[in-house]
Order: structure tokens, then sequence, then C-alpha cells
């Protein structure tokens, strides 16, 4: 118990990372009647040391998760995927500032395997850098429209009463002996313009990031592009979803670009996001392709 607690004084010491951005950081480090932080002393998730660049907070994130056993268990929700990856919540916050919410939880993977070629470091480099700087810009745009609304007219109350949240957070799409699939979210409730959605589908077994060709091959890309839209007419027809043609812009097949991950099932789930191939009403709308 002592070696915890003497792991936990040293990790409640950690400072904050540069890397957050002013704005983001302003609200995390401030306790000025204009800003609060909630939660913040449990929660905060940084290390000491760390360096001004991504790829150095993937690195040393890792290594301290893989050394330091104490800090490996205050981390808060760790799926398992038997003895070969896991992705943990290493970081996150709430705060508040100038009536804008903010609430950031950052997933890492860490991959068992020590040869694994630098891949858990470089896929924790980019999701880092995509929580990161979108917190920074989605603050930013809440302070754009905050100072244009007061500026036309708008009360401080009212705009509290707009309550403006940022979310940043993640979703494990499927843990199994073959594949870990996970998608990294940013929105915020004020405007749909700004969505983000990251998919990350990691094959177990070769140890690799699997793009959409991977998974069909090209032989296999027109035959999901049929069962999707055989896939289209039962919704319609079902659900009441309106698809747009493809002259409208609506669906004309799906491309290396198209987002996907792994079901439970192990099949490959395609995914449009919110206005893509039909009115906004529908919502991101997926189609599973069994393989």
């Amino acid at each position: 118990m002592s070696e915890m607690k003497d792991a936990k004084d040293k990790y409640d010491a950690i400072p904050i990372p540069e890397e957050l951005g002013e704005r983001v950081q302003a609200a995390i480090e401030s306790s000025g009647k204009r800003r609060k932080i909630l939660q913040w002393k449990r929660r905060k998730r940084v290390l000491r040391g760390l360096a001004t660049s991504a790829a150095a907070v993937a690195v040393v994130f890792t290594v301290l998760l893989n050394t330091n056993t104490a800090f490996a268990r205050e981390m808060s929700s760790i799926p398992v995927v038997g003895a070969v990856a896991r992705v943990l919540t290493f970081r996150t916050y709430e705060a508040e500032e100038e009536n804008v919410g903010i609430s950031v939880e950052i997933p890492s993977v860490e991959m068992i395997s020590a040869d694994t070629n630098g891949l858990a470091d470089s896929i924790n480099q980019e999701i880092y850098q995509l929580c990161e700087e979108y917190a920074k810009e989605a603050v930013e745009r809440a302070m754009e429209y905050r100072t244009a609304f007061l500026e036309t007219g708008g009360t401080e109350e009212e705009w509290a009463a707009h309550d403006i949240q940022i979310n940043v957070w993640y979703e494990v799409k499927a843990q199994t002996p073959n594949y870990l699939s996970f998608v990294v979210r940013g929105s915020e409730n004020w405007t749909s313009a700004y969505r983000e959605a990251r998919y990350y589908t990691i094959d177990l077994q070769q140890e690799k990031l699997l793009s959409l060709n991977d998974v069909l091959g090209e032989n296999d890309i027109e035959a999901a592009n049929e069962s999707i839209r055989k896939q289209m007419e039962v919704m319609s027809k079902e659900d009441g979803i309106t698809f747009w043609t493809p002259e409208e812009g609506g669906f004309t097949g799906i491309t290396e670009e198209t987002p996907f991950y792994i079901n439970e099932n192990e099949n490959l789930v395609i995914v449009f996001e919110k206005y893509q191939i039909a009115p906004g009403s529908a919502g991101d709308i997926e189609f599973e392709i069994e393989r």
C-alpha cells in the first residue's frame, strides 16, 4: 500500500503539458472567477518530463503504462483483448470556460507484443494530435461564437442558457481474438458542421492497422456496394429513410477513404456520417457486410 501511495503522490505532482493549446490549457489551469475546473485532481493523466512533440507524448505514455504498475492500476476503462492489445483511457478531464463546457477522454492503444514496429506509438501519436487539435479548435469556435453573440445584443444570461458543450471521447467497437476496432469522436452541441469521427481497426494476428482494401480486397468492393444498395432499399421501406440519389450527392460506392470498423461478429461495418447520403434526421447510417 505504501508503494501505491508513493506512486500516487508522484503521479499527482505531474505538471500539465504545453501541448493542449493555450485555450484548453487555460481552461484547465486557471481557477479564476471566470473559469472553474471540474474533477481535475482525481482525473489528470499527464506525465512529468513530457516533450513538446506529440510523438514523445505517445512514447512516454506507453513506457509508463508498461513499467509503472501503480500508474496503470490508476487508469480507468481498461478492456483487455486476450494478451495481445488493450485500449486505456490515459487522459480525461472536464472544464468550463465562459459557460462553455469541455469534456475530453483520450484513449491509448497498448500492444502487449514487444515487436510491433512502433504501431501503437504511431496510432497514439495520431490520436493525441486529433484530440488535442479538435478540443483547441472547438474552444476557439465557441469563443468566436460567444463574441459575436454578445456583440449583436445577446446577454451573458442568454449565452449561458445556450449550454454549449464540447466533447471528445472514444468508443470500442470490437474486441475479439483477431481484431481491436474503435472510434475517436469529437462533437459540439451547438453545431454539426465540425463533428469528427476517426475509426481504427487493428489486425491483432498480423499486428497492423487495416485499411478498407485490406479488409475487402479489390474484388470484393463491388459486392460490398451491392450489399449496401440492397440494405438501403430495406431501410427505405422499413425505416422510412429517404436516401439521396447519386445525382443529389448520395451513395455512389465505397472508396478507400470510407470509414469502417469490424464488429463483434468480425463482420465489416461501413459508416456514412450524418448528411452524407441522407438527410440529417437519419443520423449516422451503418451497413454490415458479412464476410
